[in-house]
């Protein structure tokens, strides 16, 4: 397969979590593996692209990509790039709930500190789903 860049993915920070940078970016790599938006062999964006997008150091991605390949996830290949290894990612269902708790915890004491009850939130999702469907389809191409 030839190695393509990844286009849809979209790398967020959160300073708020407690979790280091470079956690971060390693689990939204693994997630991304996990739910078929990144397969084998496409590219990850470069380590001073990403810093440059997130506004954070290079070494924290550099430390992100290389814990990464330790793990086997990618396989980084020397002037270039870092791509996406052939090893499968699953996260259970009991990690998945956890992270999705977490973020929506945090979203849901700020819409209260707003004066936004969770009915509202509640309400404006299902208007969103049914107005603008959320890209959430595994690829496959």
């Amino acid at each position: 397969m030839a190695a393509k860049e990844i286009e849809s993915l979209s790398f967020s920070l959160d300073p708020k979590s407690g979790v280091p940078y470079y956690k971060q970016v390693i689990l939204q790599v693994e997630m991304a593996i996990a739910d078929g938006r990144l397969v084998t062999g496409e590219q990850l964006p470069t380590v001073r692209s990403l810093a440059v997008d997130l506004k954070i150091n290079p070494n924290t991605i550099s430390r992100a990509y290389r814990e990464l390949e330790i793990r086997g996830v990618v396989n980084t290949q020397q002037g270039t790039g870092t791509f996406i290894s052939e090893k499968e990612i699953e996260l259970s269902a009991v990690e998945r709930e956890r992270i999705l708790a977490s973020l929506t915890r945090d979203f849901i004491v700020k819409a209260n500190s707003y004066g936004i009850d969770m009915d509202q939130v509640i309400n404006y999702l299902q208007e969103m789903r049914e107005n603008e469907p959320l890209k959430t389809k595994k690829r496959k191409d």
